[in-house]
């Protein structure tokens, strides 16, 4: 039984949490939800072990949900009527992991090309699956060098090729062109290619740009991945990976001990995920989620405009909920999250609000402009 100090230490926890989250603009997490009606489902036990979309000994799950949830993006990523497959995974890196598994079968002896720009748990999946692995230039904007990778591709075009295209990189938003991937590889002699398109932040929104970047399985891609907490709003890490049913029986396997066949990486996945990835669809639908976007696209130039006004030199890429600019101090970083590596950033996902950008771009320009005044007065002080 807990005793008073468990109960404060719960409270300081979710006070520590609840100002943390107002402070909150570097990294692609929606906030701004309300899933109260999917509280009665944390009183049960739940797994979603093995295919979703086979029947299993296990019942206390919701893989009902979990595969109207797959169809739903099978449906916006142009995927052929019941010849796509996918599950609900625990995370992004479990995702693109599974992205570049299925490479490694369908391409044996294959080489993994990403960009510089890539998230890091790209090469963190090759180093787990032991993949041969290259790493291509990025250009400013964060987009892959086609001309880099058609030189690396050269070197080895004796060899298959796995890809993985950015639809929407980690710190600036670039999107990768999965059609003219295959062009190029194409032209330098690998037709053995499999392209996974890593669309984390993009891809609820990136079927209703214009124009639309060429990322989904119409396009030529062979596994797609999309968030469910960067966009969508679920208020825990989870996420979705889409492929092809026949490259799935490529890696299928029967386990008697659950009773159905197993096609994922994790085997006992998370329940609750799924019905509230299954929620935040059916409450926005595809206009709901238009209009998030929209509402997300106009605050994030407000924030380049407000940024650049005052002396701050801001940019983002066409439709970009990413608004960059110059690494931040250590104070401005830590306060609101703002990730940083060559530059800072902050994303623009639903939830955030007007005032909360309004908060930073003060705290920042302020800040450098103390530091300005500073150096004048050290200046005007050492001439004395």
């Amino acid at each position: 039984m807990l005793d008073l100090h468990d109960l404060e230490q719960l409270d300081d926890l979710f006070h520590s949490m609840e100002e943390a989250n107002e402070c909150f603009l570097g990294y692609p997490f929606a906030k701004g939800f309300n899933y109260e009606p999917l509280w009665r489902f944390l009183k049960l036990t739940a797994n979603n072990v093995g295919d979703p979309f086979k029947s299993a000994t296990y019942r206390v799950s919701s893989r009902v949900f979990e595969c109207e949830v797959i169809e739903f993006f099978a449906r916006l990523f142009r995927a052929q009527s019941d010849e796509s497959w996918g599950y609900i995974t625990n995370g992004g890196t479990e995702r693109n992991i599974y992205g570049l598994y299925q490479g490694r079968e369908r391409c044996p002896n294959g080489i993994v090309y990403f960009s510089q720009d890539t998230h890091y748990s790209v090469s963190k999946g090759v180093h787990l699956l032991g993949l041969e692995h290259c790493v291509v230039r990025s250009e400013p904007n964060g987009e892959m060098s086609y001309d880099d990778l058609w030189q690396q591709a050269a070197r080895a075009r004796h060899r298959p090729a796995v890809v993985v295209a950015n639809i929407g990189t980690t710190m600036k938003e670039g999107k990768d062109d999965a059609r003219r991937i295959r062009t190029v590889l194409r032209d330098v002699g690998i037709n053995n290619v499999h392209i996974h398109c890593d669309a984390a932040l993009c891809g609820p929104y990136a079927p209703f740009l214009t124009p639309k970047p060429a990322f989904d399985f119409a396009d030529g891609a062979d596994t797609i991945t999309v968030s469910g907490h960067k966009f969508l709003g679920a208020p825990m890490p989870c996420g979705v990976v889409l492929t092809r049913k026949q490259y799935v029986e490529r890696v299928m396997r029967a386990i008697d001990y659950i009773g159905t066949s197993d096609t994922t990486l994790s085997g006992s996945r998370n329940a609750y995920t799924p019905i509230v990835l299954w929620y935040a669809i059916r409450s926005l639908g595809v206009e709901g989620i238009k209009h998030s976007f929209h509402q997300c696209e106009q605050l994030a130039a407000y924030a380049a405009e407000q940024l650049n006004a005052r002396g701050v030199s801001a940019w983002r890429n066409p439709d970009a909920l990413t608004v960059v600019f110059p690494p931040v101090e250590e104070r401005i970083k830590n306060k609101w999250q703002i990730a940083t590596q060559d530059v800072s950033h902050l994303v623009v996902t639903p939830g955030t609000t007007r005032r909360q950008i309004d908060a930073l771009i003060e705290a920042m320009t302020t800040s450098r402009m103390n530091l300005k005044g500073a150096d004048v007065r050290g200046g005007c002080a050492s001439r004395a």
